[in-house]
């Protein structure tokens, strides 16, 4: 059986040429195979985006690809020894983090000033306890500050300048902001600019537009948990701030019905609380995944002109991929299956 389903929506690409500029009109549906019952499950997003398999060189899909891939192997390393879910998600985001190939971390999209901001959440499912930093310029794995606000205060999001003195005061490493700026996003945010000045829409044919990563897990104890971390839109406004800490619309986790990822336009995702509402869909309505993630991306984001992507997981390790972009960067693992991973939404992960 093939696991992906792909779906068209007429009169769509026409209204996304007038709200965006860019017409996208396939969409895919993934539920790839994670065996029978499995001890745990881990999955993970590099980000969704309009890149096509022009755009992406072979060297950097090459790149993308084994850092997915050992992204997934040092978060399932930490699982196969009783690890708990955010334990394994620090571990596999930051492995994504320090890479120079994703929108976070290392190689972060930088601001309007030309400044790399980082935001990042994390939430475990057993008690729904959740953390979040914002606007962070100094924090070298943002994962880890979000992980560090859940289980070291009573606050959910700290921003800016208080996320950096946080991360400090509790032995988290730093790095000068320096340090985040690649010579490619350099050079995109130049192109983005130009392309900017004057615009009314926002472009979204540029690659880094949507490079949010995450992860969702089913540890061995049977709990979901989910973290993202990002660092947001190429030549963002100063002080804004996307999806991606926002509890609900980035990111979710409960136990009682799933554990959620998302990456997309931002904006939308907050707007629509994605990622809460996938999961209440199916605690409350006997929603399979696969049809609740539809019908947000698909039925409800898409029209108004939303696209992005998702990773999802219900508690039995079932995990499902929805996007309505060209590429969905993802992988999968479990205790019954090694490391699979794609990069664009017409192959299977393998």
């Amino acid at each position: 059986m093939n696991p992906i389903r792909r779906y068209s929506f007429p009169g769509v690409a026409s209204a996304l040429l007038v709200i965006s500029g860019y017409a996208h009109a396939d969409g895919m549906t993934e539920i790839p195979d994670v065996g029978n019952s499995p001890d745990w499950v881990i999955a993970i997003h590099g980000g969704a985006g309009s890149t096509s398999r022009d755009d992406l060189s072979a060297e950097l899909e090459t790149l993308i690809r084994a850092d997915l891939k050992t992204a997934l192997e040092t978060g399932a390393a930490l699982l196969k020894k009783g690890a708990s879910g955010p334990e394994a998600i620090e571990a596999a985001l930051k492995t994504l983090e320090d890479s120079p190939h994703f929108n976070a971390g290392r190689g972060a999209a930088l601001d309007e000033h030309g400044h790399a901001r980082h935001d990042a959440s994390i939430m475990r499912g057993e008690d729904l306890a959740a953390g979040a930093i914002a606007g962070s310029s100094r924090i070298r794995n943002p994962i880890a500050a979000a992980r560090a606000v859940m289980e070291k205060t009573q606050n959910v999001m700290l921003h800016g300048e208080g996320a950096d003195w946080f991360a400090s005061e509790n032995g988290l490493e730093l790095a000068d902001p320096l340090y985040f700026i690649t010579e490619r996003r350099r050079q995109i945010l130049l192109k983005q600019r130009a392309k900017d000045v004057g615009a009314t829409t926002v472009n979204i044919k540029d690659e880094s537009f949507f490079g949010t990563v995450g992860a969702v897990v089913l540890d061995s104890h049977g709990n979901l948990s989910a973290g993202t971390t990002t660092g947001g839109r190429t030549n963002k406004r100063y002080g804004r701030v996307g999806d991606t800490p926002v509890i609900g619309a980035g990111t979710y986790a409960a136990n009682q019905s799933c554990a959620v990822s998302a990456t997309g336009h931002g904006e939308y995702f907050m707007r629509w609380t994605v990622a809460r509402d996938i999961c209440a869909r199916v605690e409350f309505t006997d929603m399979a995944l696969e049809q609740a993630a539809e019908t947000l991306l698909v039925d409800m984001l898409l029209p108004a002109g939303g696209t992005g992507g998702v990773v999802t997981m219900e508690p039995s390790g079932k995990t499902v991929f929805v996007a309505t972009t060209a590429n969905l960067k993802r992988g999968v693992m479990s205790s019954s299956s090694s490391a699979r991973v794609a990069v664009y939404s017409d192959e299977v992960v393998n």
